[in-house]
């Protein structure tokens, strides 16, 4: 008898404790009597069930990662890229997901994976290859985003949080036909700003030039104008002096050309004594 009360209380400890089960932070379950769904969404805390017959799946409701390798997709221009890429996702509908991959997470992300590069397929091969590269990244995240989601939440129970393209990288051929084209491209804008600044040159040139002219013609009329003025001073000056003393000034003069004649001390003049311009080597005070 104390045998069989031991067994029996050991059994209904068992059962006692089958028939409990706790869900954890971060995590759902799931409730199944003979494989069918009892109930769908257990939340955290100690729940019950019937011991035996009733099995419980717990899932993780946190949002877990998908990091797929990377996949060739086509442009609209048929020219390929790489793409690497990753995906954040959670459960959102337990029953669905318990019905669509049998709670295995290896199996969602098997399910997962085709549907979102399709769905990345559709977006580059509707893109050119110069959107690309000149930054149409978030608008494809956003857009492969919204269709995922969609098509998860209704096939796998699975609520598609975030699509991120880490990397396109361009296959080497590829990647050379771009790189000639971009040189291409900054050559051909060299030659223009070249052209556009030798133009500009030449047109400062020919302004500068035409001033110039204008500065130099004025410059010669001004200086032509001065010149006049002080020559008919000086003619007036002279006039004046000549009137005064018309002997001291023919004398003056004959100083100045005799400085003008011998200043270098190496001339050499034959003329007669009498001369008019040996006039004041004579006797100059007789002449007077």
């Amino acid at each position: 008898m104390k045998i069989s009360s031991v067994v029996v209380a050991i059994l209904v400890l068992l059962l006692g404790l089958n028939s409990m089960f706790v869900v954890g932070e971060g995590h759902s379950a799931l409730l199944l009597q003979f494989g069918r769904i009892v109930h769908t969404d257990y939340q955290p805390g100690l729940h019950f069930k019937l011991p035996v017959i009733q099995q419980v799946m717990h899932f993780d409701k946190r949002i877990l990662s998908l990091d797929a390798p990377p996949e060739r997709y086509f442009t609209s221009e048929k020219k390929s890229v790489n793409v690497d890429f990753y995906v954040k996702w959670r459960v959102a509908d337990n029953a669905a997901y318990y019905r669509a991959t049998g709670g295995d997470q290896l199996q969602a992300a098997q399910r997962l994976t085709p549907i979102v590069k399709d769905a990345l397929r559709f977006e580059f091969n509707a893109r050119t290859l110069p959107d690309l590269i000149s930054g149409g990244r978030k608008d494809i995240t956003e857009r492969v985003r919204a269709q995922t989601d969609a098509s998860a939440r209704k096939n796998l129970g699975i609520a598609v949080v975030d699509v991120r393209i880490k990397r396109i990288d361009l296959p080497n051929e590829v990647s050379e036909s771009v790189y000639k084209r971009m040189r291409a491209e900054r050559l051909q804008l060299a030659n223009e700003l070249r052209f556009t600044g030798q133009e500009s040159a030449e047109t400062i040139q020919a302004d500068a030039d035409r001033q110039g002219q204008v500065l130099r013609a004025d410059a010669q009329r001004d200086a032509a104008k001065i010149r006049g003025d002080g020559d008919a001073q000086a003619a007036a000056i002279y006039a004046q002096a000549y009137n005064q003393d018309p002997e001291f000034f023919t004398f003056y003069r004959s100083l100045a050309a005799y400085r003008k004649s011998f200043e270098d001390g190496k001339g050499v003049m034959i003329m007669k004594p009498d001369d008019e311009f040996l006039r004041y080597f004579g006797q100059p005070a007789a002449k007077r």
